[in-house]
C-alpha cells in the first residue's frame, strides 16, 4: 500500500518553534504500518525532537535500509534529504554521506534484523569510525515484514508467534556498542515519549555515532504471551534507573540543576545532559561501570533503559581523516580533482 499525504488542516492552532515551524513541518506521509505498530511512536517521538530543537528540515539526512522499520523515514519530516538503501546498507551509505556532506544532521532507522544480521559488519565500522549520526534501532525481534521470524536480538526462551522458542542467544546492540568503542549508548521505548524525546535530542547533539537503541514492539508478530519483546513483558521487566535531561545550550541551564547531586555531562556544542542515575556508583562516562551494570541487569532479568553511556570529545571520521571544515560537496572540482601530477606527488608519499 502506498504512502499518501497526511490532511494539513490542524484542529487547533498550532505552537511554532524558534524558526516559526510547527510540529507539521516535521512530520511526513501517513504510516502504513500496522495500527498499534511501536514504531509509529518512535516516529513521533523523531518528528517532536527535531521540532523542539529547531532544526531546519532541509538540514537533515534521514537514512535507512530494508524492513518495517526502514520505511519509517516516509513518515517525518518531508523536507529532509533522504535516502532508502540496500538490506543492512544504511550505515556504509552514512558513512559515504558524512563524509562528503558534515554540514547536515544525519539520522539513520533500522530494525534488529537490517542492523544485527545482514547489516552487522557495515555497523560495527561505523560505530569504530565514530560517524557523526543518531543511528536508531527499532528493537522488536521479529523479521516483522517477512511475517514474523525470530531476529539476532530475540532473547533465549523467547516464543514467536508460530514455531519453537529462539535456543539462539541474542546479541544486545549496548554490549556491542561498549565492546566496539561507541561513544553513545542508550535504550529506550516506544511507549514511553517522555523519556524518548530527550534521547533522542541529546543523540542529534551528540558529536560521533550516538546509537539508541529503542524497544518498539510488534503488534502483529511478536506482542503475544512468551515474547520478550512484547509491551506487557518490557513493562514489566524495564528499569527506567537512569534518568536523564536534556537541555540545549540556549536555555537556562542554572534552573536544571536540583538538590540531589544530578552529574552533568556537557555537549561538544554546549547543550547539557543531566543524569539521575539511582543506582549507587553508577558512571555513565566510565565504560568498566556500565559494562559491570549492564551485566548485573541481564542476569537478574531486567532491561535498563535511558543514557547509559557516553563520550564526548572523542574524534569522529573527519577529526581521524584530517578533512577539512568545509563540507567536500562545497569544494570546487577543481580543488577536488587538482591533476595528475598531485595524484603522483601523494602516490610517492606512500613508496
Amino acid at each position: 500500500m502506498p504512502s499518501i499525504a497526511k490532511p494539513r488542516i490542524p484542529l487547533a492552532p498550532l505552537v511554532h518553534n524558534e524558526l516559526g515551524l510547527t510540529i507539521r513541518d516535521y512530520e511526513g506521509a501517513m504510516s502504513t504500518l500496522c495500527a498499534g505498530c511501536g514504531h509509529d511512536s518512535v516516529t513521533a517521538a523523531i518528528s517532536l525532537a527535531f521540532f523542539e530543537l529547531s532544526i531546519r528540515p532541509r538540514d537533515i539526512a534521514k537514512l535507512s535500509g530494508i524492513g518495517c522499520s526502514s520505511k519509517t523515514p516516509t513518515y517525518f519530516i518531508n523536507g529532509a534529504h533522504g535516502f532508502n538503501s540496500a538490506h543492512g546498507r544504511m550505515a556504509a551509505i552514512a558513512t559515504g554521506a558524512v563524509a562528503a556532506h558534515r554540514g547536515l544532521h544525519y539520522i539513520g532507522v533500522s530494525g534488529d534484523g537490517d542492523s544485527l544480521s545482514i547489516g552487522l559488519g557495515h555497523l560495527s565500522h561505523a560505530i569504530r569510525r565514530n560517524i557523526d549520526m543518531t543511528y536508531i534501532i527499532e528493537n522488536n525481534g521479529v523479521y516483522g515484514l517477512t511475517k514474523g521470524q525470530v531476529s539476532p536480538s530475540a532473547d533465549v526462551g523467547s516464543r514467536p508467534k508460530k514455531g519453537d522458542p529462539n535456543v539462539v542467544p541474542p546479541i544486545d546492540p549496548m554490549e556491542l556498542g561498549l565492546a566496539i568503542g561507541a561513544t553513545f549508548l542508550a535504550r529506550g521505548f516506544s511507549g514511553d515519549k517522555d523519556q524518548l524525546v530527550p534521547l533522542i535530542k541529546a543523540a542529534v547533539a551528540h558529536r560521533g555515532f550516538a546509537l539508541l537503541d529503542v524497544i518498539s514492539p510488534c503488534v502483529s508478530f511478536n506482542d503475544h504471551e512468551g515474547s520478550t519483546k512484547s509491551y506487557r513483558f518490557f513493562r514489566e521487566h524495564e528499569v527506567h534507573e537512569i534518568e536523564a535531561d536534556y537541555v540545549p545550550q540556549r536555555a537556562e541551564i542554572r534552573s536544571k540543576i536540583s538538590a540531589d547531586s544530578a552529574r552533568a555531562v556537557t555537549m561538544h556544542d554546549g547543550s547539557v545532559m543531566y543524569f539521575r542515575a539511582l543506582p549507587e556508583g553508577y558512571d555513565p562516562t566510565n565504560r568498566l561501570t556500565v559494562e559491570s551494570y549492564l551485566a548485573e541487569r541481564k542476569a537478574a532479568g531486567e532491561v535498563p533503559t535511558g543514557l547509559l553511556y557516553v563520550k564526548e570529545n572523542a574524534p569522529d571520521l573527519h577529526d581521524m581523516s584530517g578533512t577539512i571544515a568545509q563540507p567536500l560537496v562545497e569544494v570546487s572540482h577543481r580543488d577536488l580533482c587538482p591533476g595528475s601530477e598531485a595524484l603522483a606527488q601523494l602516490q610517492r608519499a606512500f613508496r
